[in-house]
C-alpha cells in the first residue's frame, strides 16, 4: 500500500460504478481514474451543464471511456427515489457505489426540501436513502463495494446530537458538518456489520481526502473573511494537496484488493491532511455500535425507508 497511486488500480473493465457529486472536485477525479481503468461510470450531480462538461473532460483524456451523467439532488428524497428508479430500469446490477457528494460548513442554517438541516440531509441522509434503494442492484454486483466519504472533522467537536439532529435550536456550521461526516463514517461501519449479519455480500468502507483543494470551501464557508484568508494564504500552501491526490484514498478503498471491510483510508502525512493514501485513524466515538444502531433506526424513520432484514429462524 506504500506510495499507492492510480497506477495501482486493478483493471475495472466490466464493473459499473455510481459516483455522487462527480461533476467536479474529488468526485470528478474519482470518475476520471475509474473510467481510465475501464469501469463504466455513472456521474451524478445537480447541473446538466457541469455534467456535460465533466463528460467532455473525461473523454478528452480517455476517448473510449464508458461514462454517462444522471441528475441526482441528494437534498431531495424525491430526487434520490427518482434516480434509483431510473437506475433500476436501466441496470440489473451495480458493482461500486461511491457516496462522495457533500456541502461544508454553510454559514447560515439551510434546510433541504424535506426539512432536514442541509449538511445532515445532503451529506448523510441522502446517501443513506440512496444506498438503501440501490441495495438490490448492489447485491447482484460482482464483489460489490460501497465507499462513504468522511472527514478528519469526524474527530473534532463531533457527536450525533439525537436531541437536535437538525440543529434547529442553535446552529453551528462546523458542528453540523462534523456531525454529518461522523454519521457517514458510522454508516459505513454499521453497513458492513449489517451486511455480514444479513448476507448482503457488501464490502463497505470509508475514506477521507485530507485537506484537498476543491470548491467545497468556496461553496460552503467561502474564501472571504479571516478564516478564508488564513486558509488560503497560510494553510493551503503547507497543508493541502490537489483534488487528484485527495481522491486517492477513495480510489484505494474502492478498488484495492487489500482494502478491508469496515476499513477507513486517508492521507498518511501530518495530521492526515495530505500525503500518500493509507489506513486512517478512526475516533473511538465513531466505533460506538449502540449509537450507530440508533442512528440507523432514526435514519430509517426520517427517510421513510426500511432496509431488508433476515427474519430469525422459527424453532419447531
Amino acid at each position: 500500500m506504500a506510495n499507492w497511486t492510480t497506477d495501482d488500480i486493478p483493471p475495472q473493465t466490466g464493473r459499473l460504478a455510481v459516483i455522487t457529486g462527480a461533476t467536479g472536485g474529488l468526485g470528478f477525479e474519482t470518475a476520471l481514474a475509474l473510467a481510465g481503468a475501464g469501469a463504466q461510470v455513472v456521474l451524478t450531480g445537480r447541473s446538466a451543464a457541469k455534467g456535460n462538461a465533466a463528460l467532455a473532460a473525461i473523454h478528452a483524456q480517455h476517448p473510449a471511456a464508458s461514462i454517462t451523467y444522471e441528475h441526482l439532488d441528494l437534498a431531495s428524497l424525491a430526487s434520490v427515489r427518482e434516480f434509483a428508479g431510473r437506475f433500476a430500469r436501466e441496470h440489473a446490477a451495480l458493482d461500486l457505489l461511491i457516496n462522495n457528494a457533500g456541502v461544508m460548513a454553510l454559514p447560515t442554517r439551510q434546510t433541504t426540501v424535506d426539512g432536514f438541516e442541509m449538511q445532515f440531509g445532503t451529506n448523510y441522509l441522502g446517501h443513506f436513502a440512496l444506498t438503501a434503494q440501490l441495495l438490490p442492484a448492489l447485491r447482484k454486483g460482482r464483489g460489490p463495494r460501497v465507499v462513504n466519504l468522511s472527514s478528519v472533522a469526524h474527530k473534532l467537536r463531533a457527536a450525533i446530537h439525537f436531541d437536535d439532529l437538525q440543529w434547529a435550536r442553535r446552529y453551528d456550521a462546523w458542528g453540523a458538518y462534523a456531525q454529518s461526516k461522523l454519521a457517514m463514517l458510522m454508516f459505513a461501519l454499521e453497513l458492513q456489520r449489517r451486511s455480514d449479519a444479513n448476507g448482503w455480500g457488501l464490502l463497505s468502507n470509508a475514506a477521507h481526502p485530507g485537506f484537498a483543494r476543491t470548491d467545497l470551501i468556496a461553496n460552503g464557508p467561502g474564501e472571504g473573511g479571516l478564516m478564508g484568508t488564513f486558509s488560503r494564504v497560510a494553510l493551503q500552501p503547507l497543508m493541502s494537496h490537489s483534488a487528484a491526490a485527495g481522491a486517492l484514498p477513495t480510489l484505494l478503498a474502492a478498488t484495492a484488493p487489500e482494502a478491508m471491510p469496515g476499513g477507513y483510508y486517508g492521507p498518511n502525512g501530518l495530521f492526515e491532511l495530505k500525503g500518500h493514501p493509507g489506513v486512517a485513524a478512526v475516533a473511538a466515538h465513531a466505533r460506538d455500535q449502540a449509537v450507530a444502531a440508533r442512528l440507523w433506526d432514526v435514519s430509517e424513520t426520517l427517510t421513510h425507508l426500511r432496509w431488508p432484514r433476515t427474519e430469525p429462524e422459527q424453532v419447531s
